[in-house]
C-alpha cells in the first residue's frame, strides 16, 4: 500500500468519524439534551459505542488508523485549543480563597481516588482516569490524561461513564439543595460551591441554571480556574509515570524513552495568548466551537474503538469509587468553602 493510499485511508475514518460528532451536535439540540446539559461529547461517545458493538464489523478496516488518529493525534490539538475558554484575568476575578479551594478540591480528589482505587483493587489506569475526571473538568480531563498514560480505549469510556453520571446527578441536586435552605451558604458562596465541586463545565451550568445568575457566573469562573489546573497536573503524571519508566529500564537495561506531554505546554501558552484579549471575541467563540466538534471526534472515536464487555470485566468498582469521590467532593466541599471563602 502507497503513502498516498494510508493517507486515504486515515482521511475516510477521520471524516467517518467526523459524520457521527455532526449528528451528535444535531442531537445535542433536542429540547430534552439541552434540559439534561448533555453535551455533543457525551452524545458522541454514546453513539459511537453503538456503533462499535454493533455494525462495526461492516467498517473497512482500511478505515481503523483514521478512528486511532481521531482518538490520539485529534484529540492533543483539542486539549491545546481548549486554552482559548480561560485567561489568567479569571482567577484575579474571583480572589485567592477560590484558588485554595480548587487547589485543595484538585489534590484530596487525585489522593482519595488513588488510595481508594488500590484498596477497591481497581487498575491505575482506570482509577487515575476516575479521579482525574472528578478533579478537574470531566471528560476534557480524562481525554487529557488519556493521552499521557496511553491506555486503552475502554478505561477512558468507564472514566467517562462514571463523570456523566454522577456529575448529571449533581446538576439536580445542587439546586435542590440551594432551593432547600439546609446548606447555610451565601449565593457567593454557593457560586464557590459548585464551581469547585461539580464535574463537567456542562453540568456547572445546568446546576447554575437552577440557581440563578449570581451563581452561574461565580460558579463558571471557578470551575475554569479548575480547568487551568489540567496542565499542571498532565505534567506532573507525565513525570511521575517517566520515573517509572526509567526505574524498570534501568532493571531490564532497556533503552529510556520519557513521553513529554506537549500539548500541556501549548494548552497554557494558549491561555496566556487569550489573557493579551487580542483576538476578537467572535474569533474566540469560533475557535471555541471548532475545539468541542473536536473534542466530540476524539471521545466519538473512543466510543467506537470500545467494546461494553470491558463494562462487564470492569464490574461496579469504578462507579463504586466514582461514588466515593463524588460524596468527598459534596461534603469535604461544602466545608471548605464554609470556612475557607
Amino acid at each position: 500500500m502507497t503513502n498516498e493510499q494510508k493517507r486515504a485511508n486515515v482521511l475516510h475514518g477521520v471524516l467517518f468519524v467526523a459524520l457521527f460528532t455532526c449528528a451528535s451536535f444535531y442531537i445535542a439540540q433536542f429540547p430534552v439534551m439541552q434540559y439534561l446539559s448533555l453535551s455533543p461529547l457525551i452524545i458522541g461517545i454514546v453513539l459511537g459505542m453503538a456503533y462499535g458493538n454493533t455494525l462495526k464489523k461492516n467498517m473497512p478496516e482500511a478505515w481503523l488508523p483514521g478512528i486511532t488518529f481521531a482518538s490520539k493525534k485529534l484529540l492533543r490539538t483539542a486539549i491545546v485549543l481548549y486554552g482559548f475558554r480561560l485567561t489568567f484575568q479569571n482567577i484575579m476575578s474571583v480572589g485567592l480563597s477560590a484558588v485554595i479551594i480548587d487547589v485543595i478540591i484538585i489534590t484530596g480528589t487525585l489522593i482519595i481516588g488513588l488510595l481508594m482505587g488500590k484498596l477497591l483493587k481497581i487498575d491505575k489506569e482506570t482509577a487515575l482516569l476516575t479521579s482525574t475526571g472528578s478533579a478537574i473538568c470531566g471528560a476534557a480531563a480524562i481525554l487529557g490524561m488519556e493521552a499521557v498514560i496511553n491506555n486503552k480505549p475502554h478505561k477512558t469510556t468507564i472514566a467517562v461513564s462514571t463523570v456523566v453520571i454522577f456529575g448529571t446527578i449533581a446538576m439536580f441536586l445542587y439546586p435542590l439543595l440551594y432551593r432547600s435552605g439546609l446548606l447555610d451558604l451565601t449565593i457567593q458562596q454557593w457560586g464557590l460551591y459548585t464551581g469547585a465541586t461539580v464535574h463537567e463545565v456542562a453540568h456547572v451550568v445546568g446546576a447554575g441554571n437552577g440557581m440563578g445568575e449570581a451563581v452561574t457566573g461565580t460558579a463558571v469562573i471557578v470551575k475554569m480556574i479548575r480547568v487551568m489546573f489540567l496542565a499542571p497536573i498532565l505534567l506532573i503524571f507525565s513525570l511521575i509515570i517517566a520515573g517509572q519508566v526509567n526505574r524498570s529500564a534501568r532493571t531490564a537495561h532497556h533503552a529510556i524513552k520519557i513521553t513529554i506531554p506537549w500539548f500541556a505546554f501549548g494548552f497554557i501558552a494558549v491561555i496566556g495568548f487569550n489573557s493579551l484579549n487580542l483576538l476578537p471575541g467572535s474569533v474566540v467563540n469560533a475557535l471555541n466551537y471548532i475545539d468541542t466538534f473536536l473534542l466530540t471526534m476524539a471521545m466519538t472515536a473512543l466510543g467506537i474503538e470500545t467494546h461494553l464487555r470491558k463494562f462487564k470485566e470492569a464490574g461496579v468498582k469504578p462507579f463504586l469509587l466514582a461514588l466515593i469521590l463524588f460524596l468527598w467532593l459534596m461534603v469535604g466541599g461544602y466545608y471548605m468553602v464554609k470556612y475557607i471563602s
